[in-house]
């Protein structure tokens, strides 16, 4: 399976191909602060399953840390994924790839919300223990 997705203006043209390894959202400071929202949507991929198909000169790259290379357009600045290269994965935005059935498993940083959710998924203090994280769980 492949998805296909685009920047806000269309310069900058994705495709990711087989199926996330995980589906979720995230509440830190950072993430809300990025995407203007009080909670970020996230589907990480292998790095070898994200391909630019069009448009990789308009690809502008944001670090604030080391942790995360946040990638947008240079056009339009339309947000298109977040790299990890620490956990070896790729966060494109669900936004980004529209036809990605969106499944969520899981919250990360839900130490952070500032828009509590009840929908029944775990949530994370900070991250999974095999992310780097504490693994601690936290109410509703």
């Amino acid at each position: 399976m492949s998805y296909n997705g685009s920047c806000f203006c269309g310069a900058v043209a994705i495709s990711v191909t087989g199926e996330p390894s995980a589906m979720g959202y995230c509440h830190c400071a950072s993430c809300r602060s990025w995407s203007g929202g009080p909670v970020n949507a996230f589907s990480l991929w292998d790095p070898k399953t994200v391909t630019v198909t069009k448009g990789l000169e308009h690809i502008k790259t944001f670090a604030k840390t080391e942790v995360s290379e946040r990638q947008y357009c240079g056009k339009c600045g339309g947000h298109l994924m977040t790299r990890h290269p620490g956990l070896g994965v790729v966060d494109v935005f669900s936004a980004t790839i529209p036809d990605l059935d969106f499944k969520p498993g899981l919250h990360i940083n839900y130490a952070e919300t500032v828009l509590p959710i009840k929908d029944g998924l775990p949530k994370f203090r900070d991250f999974p223990a095999p992310f780097g994280g504490s693994g601690e769980e936290v109410p509703e």
